[in-house]
């Protein structure tokens, strides 16, 4: 399963996937296929990962392993407009991740140009 947002390695929600037996795979990129926006009012702070027709860009994402019997109780847990779906990643595989309802984006800011979710934080004043 790959994360992009507050599930990444020593962020917020991190701990959400290490309680349930999740295991770090790899540190990779999506296909350039994606748009990442800071949702407004979310506490901590998320993204959503948009797949685009046009003008996309590769994200940096994490890969977790996560124990089939823990994946249900995982996912129940997210919010909206948050859920899971596949995405594609820069060597051409696919896997589970995080994605965002396009209506949620909607006004959202835009931070595609930072590369992924830490670079966001990181330039944040």
């Amino acid at each position: 399963m790959a994360v992009c947002g507050a599930h990444l390695s020593g962020l917020p929600l991190n701990g959400q996937l290490t309680r349930l037996g999740a295991t770090l795979v790899k540190a990779t990129q999506t296909a350039a296929e994606y748009r990442l926006f800071a949702l407004p009012g979310t506490i901590p702070p998320k993204p959503g990962l948009v797949r685009v027709a046009e003008q996309g860009a590769a994200i940096a994402v994490e890969v977790w392993e996560l124990p089939t019997a823990a994946f249900g109780h995982f996912v129940a847990a997210i919010p909206a407009p948050l859920g899971i779906g596949t995405i594609t990643l820069n060597d051409g595989t696919t896997v589970q991740s995080f994605l965002c309802e396009t209506a949620a984006v909607a006004g959202a800011k835009d931070v595609t140009s930072f590369g992924g979710w830490r670079g966001y934080l990181a330039a944040k004043p």
